[in-house]
């Protein structure tokens, strides 16, 4: 649900019940993030194989594809890596190499008798 509160755009996602509000604009460049699509992460336990974790529970920017937790605000997309250049390898844990430097402003969000409460 996309709303303004105090001249504010936000956006409020219910994932099973629980809601997380954030800043409706991407950090990068301000591309509103309420009109997007959700879904969740691709995963590889090896190459040919793959499978959906978290569910929608992540959105992505309409305009250059930048990835956000929904529960945290945290970007999974680093675009200072996406270009052809050859560097070293190594193995590293995968939660820990696809998040990105960005994180989008969060909103407290709740629900008081018939009332979603915003705080800002």
């Amino acid at each position: 649900m996309a709303v303004t509160v105090r001249g504010r755009p936000i956006v409020i996602f219910n994932l099973d019940g629980a809601l997380y509000g954030m800043m409706d604009r991407c950090p990068h460049q301000g591309a509103g993030l309420s009109q997007v699509l959700q879904s969740g992460l691709a995963m590889s336990s090896e190459p040919g194989t793959a499978h959906v974790e978290r569910c929608d529970e992540f959105i992505r920017c309409p305009w250059h594809g930048w990835e956000f937790d929904i529960k945290t605000g945290q970007s999974w997309f680093d675009p200072n890596g996406v270009y052809a250049k050859s560097l070293p390898a190594c193995a590293e844990t995968g939660d820990e190499v696809m998040k990105g430097p960005f994180k989008a402003e969060m909103i407290e969000v709740s629900i008081d008798e018939n009332y979603v409460v915003v705080e800002i």
